[in-house]
């Protein structure tokens, strides 16, 4: 009776000493900024977005990246390592059983408690064979607690996997554009210098002629020299898009496949919705973020659960003779059992020690998913805003080209007419390439506008996604 009265007094003075068990509170909606960005609705991106825009070397070239660059092997060897520790966790859980056998040949000191004469002998063997049977109760979910940190590391780590995934498809096909956009800004370029040889020419001749200035010649050596180094700089962004394209595959460049010019893609880009509330579990930034939240959690009741005793069973199955033929009669046994409660009483502030730093730990992690959570609202207020403005800039820029479609047209029917010479047309002809430039260069932004606004998304991650075992 004594025994269970101490025993009731050490749990409550336990239970006194332990912690409140803490529950974190999360932000559950994000908070967007999305005043003036007035997109049209659609649905949520689907997990291989990339192949809505039909064309194959890019899924290719997406692909490629997603099997063997640094960033998604460091992120597997992350998840790889997580797997690991749910098993080392789970190991933990469960009976201990061990297998011991051992067998000395001893020698008795002829000046010890009973000298050798009496004995008979001074040396003998020892033969030991036992089955040991260990059990530690989880009464107050310590070992729980450890699993479920583990495991919601290892969820963090996937999601983790799948944001480096989302990101590296959509720098790719960033990239791939881009070199899409260059190339046909170089032709563009090419055609300028064209016009303005045309132009050099009809000046010269009209020069000589003595129908005007030689100003307007020096004005053309001008434009050409520029138009010189558009083109230069331009075959040189498109050699580093290249470049770009090779270090995000991981890859040799000669490696790559030959790209051929094509025009960009239209995009049809909306806004899902109930996007503030649905966002969280679409990024998977986000996801690992509040994984990482658990797993903090946890950790705080495996050191809360150490202020409470640990109970463990204990039983051992074993042999023991100086003859070793004797072993294995029933005459050896040493059976035993037993339990075990270990409390520490005082430990000079151990235990609060490791519950503060587990909790600072907490808060930390607390702190970087509201943190994260903010950041993915700022970046899709962003997104949204520069797909909007890039929308209206497309329609504005493509009346600027029907514009000068007209005036070049306007300018050949004087040409024809024999009402004025090809200086205006050529002039005319400039202004329209400059339009399609500028028509190039909008578009290129609609794609990479839309390319970040799917990223923004979540890029098609879910948080239904199971975890890879």
């Amino acid at each position: 009776m004594k025994t269970t009265t101490a025993t009731l007094a050490l749990l409550v003075l336990a239970a006194c000493a332990a912690p409140p068990r803490l529950q974190p509170a999360l932000r559950g909606d994000a908070p967007l900024a999305l005043q003036g960005a007035a997109l049209p609705a659609a649905a949520w991106p689907a997990s291989r977005w990339w192949q809505r825009y039909d064309d194959p070397v890019l899924a290719g070239l997406v692909e490629r990246a997603l099997a063997g660059a640094p960033r998604i092997a460091a992120a597997s060897a992350r998840l790889a390592t997580a797997r690991e520790q749910v098993r080392l966790a789970g190991a933990a859980q469960g009976a201990q059983v061990q297998l011991n056998a051992q067998f000395d040949r001893l020698r008795l000191s002829e000046n010890g408690l009973l000298p050798t004469e009496f004995l008979g002998f001074s040396w003998y063997n020892q033969a030991d064979l036992g089955l040991a049977v260990s059990y530690q109760l989880d009464w107050w979910g310590r070992q729980r607690a450890s699993l479920d940190a583990a495991l919601d590391r290892a969820r963090a780590a996937t999601a983790e996997q799948r944001a480096a995934e989302v990101a590296l498809s959509a720098a790719v096909a960033t990239e791939y554009f881009g070199w899409q956009a260059d190339a046909a800004r170089i032709d563009l370029a090419r055609d300028r210098l064209t016009v303005i040889a045309e132009q050099r020419s009809l000046s010269t001749r009209r020069i000589g002629a003595r129908l005007e200035s030689a100003d307007g010649l020096q004005l053309l050596e001008q434009q050409q020299a520029a138009a010189e180094e558009s083109l230069a700089l331009l075959e040189t962004s498109q050699r580093l898009r290249r470049v770009a394209l090779a270090a995000l595959l991981a890859a040799d460049e000669a490696t790559l496949p030959a790209l051929a010019p094509r025009a960009l893609p239209p995009v049809a880009t909306g806004l899902p919705e109930q996007t503030g509330i649905n966002l969280l579990s679409h990024r998977a930034d986000v996801t690992a973020s509040r994984w990482r939240v658990e797993a903090a959690t946890r950790e705080t009741d495996v050191v809360r659960a150490s202020y409470y005793p640990d109970i463990s069973l204990r039983a051992l199955a074993g042999l023991s003779s100086i003859e070793l033929g004797k072993l294995l009669q029933a005459g050896s046994a040493t059976p035993r059992i037993g339990a075990a409660l270990n409390l520490p009483l005082f430990d000079s502030g151990l235990r609060d020690a490791r519950h503060g730093a587990a909790r600072a730990a907490l808060d930390e992690s607390i702190a970087a998913y509201n943190e994260t959570v903010v950041a993915a609202a700022r970046e899709l207020g962003m997104a949204a805003q520069r797909v909007s403005a890039t929308t209206t800039q497309h329609l504005l820029r493509e009346r600027s080209r029907q514009a000068a479609d007209a005036l070049l047209a306007s300018a050949r029917a004087r040409v024809s007419g024999g009402l004025t010479h090809r200086g205006p047309e050529l002039a005319a002809r400039s202004q329209v390439l400059d339009a399609q430039e500028s028509l190039v260069q909008i578009q290129y932004e609609r794609v990479a506008a839309d390319i970040q606004l799917t990223l923004a998304l979540g890029g098609g991650y879910t948080e239904q996604e199971p975890v890879p075992k």
